[in-house]
C-alpha cells in the first residue's frame, strides 16, 4: 500500500498533495507495464475525499521465462534518424526570359526568398531600398539560391509606402577603354542608365527574310544599329553577304559583332572550340565588312558561364554582349510569336537609358515594328546608337 510522506512538522498531508503522490505512483506503474513487467493493476478510486486508492491487484514479481524482454532494461522505442545534410547554396546566372518566379520554381523555393538572399548584392531586390523593384532582374546577374529552402515571410520587410522607385546604379560595370583584368570577357547587359542612348542590336543567322529590307529601312531613316552575324550566314549566303556589304558601306551607321560561326551553345564547347568559332568568323567577315568584329561577342541563345567568358576573353573578344530588352521577334506567329504592335509595346515599355534591345534580321514582324520603336524611343528622349557609342568604345 502507498503511504504519503509526512510533511514538515506542524503540517498534515493535504488532499491535493496525496493525489499528486497517487498520480506519480500510477505513472510509475504505467512505465513498468510498458517495459514488459506485466499488466497494470486495476486501480479504483476510494470513497470521495479519502485521497487513497483501494487495494490494487498485486504486481507479478518476475517476468515469465518465455518473455524475451529484459525485466530491468526496456526495449528502445525511438530510433534517432540519420541527420539530413544541410542544403548548399548554388549560384545561378540569369538568362534571357528568366523571372524570379520562374527561377524559384526551378529550385523549389520562392521569389521572395531569392530576393532576400541577394538583396545586398543587388539593391533593387532589397525591400528597404528606395529602388526596390523585385520584378526586374537583369540578364547576367549571378543569384545565390538555396534549393528547397524558403525564407520565413516575417524576415522580409515590405518597402515603405512613401518610397517611389528610382533608377538604380548598373549592377554590371560599363566597359572602359582599359584592358580587363585576368583576360576574361566582361558580361554586359546594358550601358549607362543616366544616358539618353539605346542600342538596337540585330542577330543574323537562320531565317533571313526580311534582312535586307530592315537594313535598307535603317539606312533610309538614318537609324544606328549593331549587327551580330554568324560567320557561316554572313559569308556563305547571298543575303548574308549583302548585309555585310551594307555594313561596310555605312561605317558610321552600323557596328558589327561576332555571333559565332554556326550558332552552337558555347557552354558545350571547349576553350579551343570556342576560339575556333570566333576566329573563323572573324577571318570570314572582317574582309567583307572592312573592319574587325572585335571587341563585341554575342553568345548564341544567350548561353554563357564563367568558363565561356574566360575562353572568349582569351580569344580576343573583350565584351560579351547580352541585353535587357528581348523582343522575342524570332518566334513565328503560329507558335505564339509577337505581332508588330506587341514588339513596339515591349520595347517602349521596357527600354531605359543604356538599354540594349535584342532583335533579329529574320524577325517575323521586326520590319513593321521598327517605325513605332524608333518614334516611341525618341518621344521618350532616347536615341538609337551603336554599341561602340553606348559603351564608349
Amino acid at each position: 500500500m502507498f503511504h504519503p510522506r509526512p510533511g514538515p512538522p506542524g503540517q498534515h498531508a493535504s488532499g491535493p498533495r496525496i493525489r499528486q503522490h497517487i498520480a506519480a505512483a500510477i505513472l510509475a506503474l504505467a512505465v513498468l507495464g510498458g517495459c514488459g513487467i506485466g499488466p497494470l493493476p486495476a486501480v479504483t478510486a476510494s470513497p470521495e475525499g479519502s485521497g487513497m486508492p483501494t487495494s490494487p491487484a498485486p504486481v507479478p514479481a518476475s517476468v515469465p521465462a518465455s518473455s524475451s524482454v529484459s525485466p530491468t532494461l526496456p526495449s528502445p522505442s525511438f530510433v534517432r534518424p540519420t541527420p539530413t545534410p544541410e542544403p548548399s547554396p548554388v549560384e545561378y546566372t540569369v538568362v534571357a526570359g528568366d523571372t524570379l518566379t520562374s527561377i524559384a520554381r526551378r529550385f523549389a523555393t520562392t521569389a521572395r526568398s531569392i530576393a532576400f538572399w541577394n538583396r545586398a548584392r543587388y539593391p533593387s531586390l532589397d525591400p528597404a531600398s528606395p529602388g526596390y523593384a523585385p520584378d526586374r532582374i537583369e540578364v547576367g546577374w549571378r543569384l545565390t539560391i538555396i534549393p528547397g529552402v524558403v525564407v520565413d515571410e516575417t524576415e522580409l520587410t515590405p518597402p515603405p509606402a512613401s518610397l517611389s522607385p528610382t533608377v538604380l546604379p548598373s549592377p554590371i560595370v560599363v566597359p572602359g577603354p582599359t584592358p580587363l583584368p585576368g583576360g576574361s570577357s566582361l558580361l554586359v547587359s546594358h550601358g549607362d542608365r543616366a544616358s539618353g542612348a539605346v542600342a538596337l542590336t540585330f542577330d543574323m543567322g537562320g531565317r533571313l527574310d526580311p534582312a535586307l529590307a530592315i537594313m535598307d529601312w535603317l539606312i533610309a531613316h538614318d537609324v544606328r544599329a549593331t549587327i551580330f552575324p554568324t560567320g557561316k550566314t554572313g559569308s556563305e549566303t547571298g543575303i548574308g553577304r549583302a548585309v555585310i556589304g551594307r555594313i561596310a558601306a555605312h561605317p558610321g551607321l552600323f557596328g558589327i559583332g561576332n555571333h559565332s560561326w554556326d550558332h552552337p551553345d558555347f557552354r558545350g564547347l571547349t576553350a579551343a572550340q570556342i576560339a575556333d568559332q570566333l576566329t573563323r568568323t572573324e577571318a570570314a567577315l572582317a574582309p567583307l565588312a572592312g573592319r574587325t568584329t572585335k571587341p563585341f561577342f554575342r553568345p548564341p541563345f544567350g548561353s554563357q558561364d564563367q568558363a565561356v567568358l574566360d575562353a572568349v576573353g582569351a580569344a580576343g573578344w573583350a565584351y560579351t554582349i547580352m541585353w535587357d530588352v528581348d523582343t522575342i521577334d524570332w518566334r513565328a506567329p503560329a507558335d505564339g510569336g509577337p505581332s508588330a504592335e506587341d514588339i513596339v509595346a515591349r520595347v517602349i515599355a521596357r527600354a531605359r537609358g543604356g538599354s540594349i534591345v535584342l532583335m533579329h534580321l529574320g524577325g517575323w514582324h521586326t520590319l513593321e515594328a521598327l517605325p513605332g520603336i524608333v518614334d516611341g524611343l525618341r518621344a521618350r528622349g532616347l536615341e538609337p546608337v551603336t554599341l561602340a557609342e553606348l559603351l564608349g568604345r
